[in-house]
């Protein structure tokens, strides 16, 4: 393989990773507000006065799309990007983008299914909104930390 061929790889890997990061933390986030604001729905037939807690809930999930732009963000304003970038390089900024869009994705669907079983308890009179963001935060911190290591990554790129 020539010079040539190996900067094009880095780079095709390299985008690869970034639109995995933003695609599959971005799909996570819209599934796991999705999830909330299904239950809001229903949960508003029951107690419309609650609102506001339904619609913090349903917001929670969402952040995992953000640490998919910020990752993003954080890679691309560092202009290694290039062709002349290594292959070292192309392959951690592809693994960076598969850990961080896979954790995001994950950790958002299931926080989508903790801000929802709180939105119909909320729902059904119970008085859980602090306890439901409180368990909401678990799935939150996995993608948290991905985000941190992506951080990581990038401070060696």
């Amino acid at each position: 393989m020539i010079a040539s061929d190996s900067g094009n790889l880095a780079l095709i890997l390299a985008y690869i990773g970034l639109g995995l990061m933003l695609a599959l933390a971005g799909i996570g986030s819209a599934i796991g507000v999705s999830m909330g604001g299904n239950a809001a729905i229903g949960a508003l037939k029951k107690n419309p006065d609650s609102f506001g807690n339904y619609m913090l809930l349903s917001a929670l999930p969402g952040t995992q799309g953000l640490y998919g732009f910020a990752g993003f963000f954080i890679i691309n304003s560092q202009g290694i990007i290039q062709a002349s970038m290594t292959m070292t390089q192309g392959a951690a900024i592809f693994a960076a983008g598969l850990a961080l869009g896979f954790v995001g994705l994950l950790s958002a669907m299931k926080q989508g299914g903790v801000t929802s079983s709180g939105i119909a308890a909320i729902g059904a009179g119970h008085k859980v909104f602090g306890s439901t963001m409180i368990l909401a935060v678990f799935p939150e911190l996995y993608a948290i930390i991905a985000f941190a290591a992506t951080f990581l990554i990038s401070t060696t790129l």
